[in-house]
């Protein structure tokens, strides 16, 4: 092989790693989370401790995520929709989002480089409309 035959395949090469990494950086991003309930209306986050138990067989308040949450909706308020939910006690799906198995998970809470869309959560889409106050 020529000098400039094994140059120009040395570039392919690099520009094709760098394709590669490139598309791997899209699978991380930030995700926001929310202690909500079950029509995504934000409640004080001591609902949402994994320590806490309600009697009966429903579970009353989620864990609400989604990578377009930002820090800051007030209790009270109802989350953007696109968002996805899990049981405030779902050991699995907190551990695979990085959160702690048990306690307490601040409202606003940002995780960054989190993987895809993982998690065991249950997606929820409906027409509700978000209610914030101040920006």
């Amino acid at each position: 092989m020529s000098s400039r035959s094994v140059s120009l395949t040395s570039t392919f090469l690099l520009l094709a790693a760098g394709g590669a990494a490139a598309c791997d950086s899209n699978r991380y991003h930030n995700e926001g989370f929310y202690c909500a309930d079950a029509n995504g209306v934000i409640v004080d986050e001591s609902y949402c401790d994994a320590n806490h138990y309600y009697g009966g067989g429903a579970v009353p308040y989620y864990i609400w995520h989604s990578s377009g949450y930002r820090s800051g909706y007030p209790i009270g308020s109802r989350l953007p929709t696109g968002g996805s939910r899990f049981a405030y006690n779902d050991q699995a799906s907190r551990k695979s989002f990085g959160l702690p198995a048990t306690g307490k998970i601040g409202n606003g809470t940002i995780k960054t480089n989190v993987v895809g869309k993982g998690g065991k959560g249950t997606s929820k889409s409906s027409s509700h409309t978000s209610h914030t106050s101040g920006g």
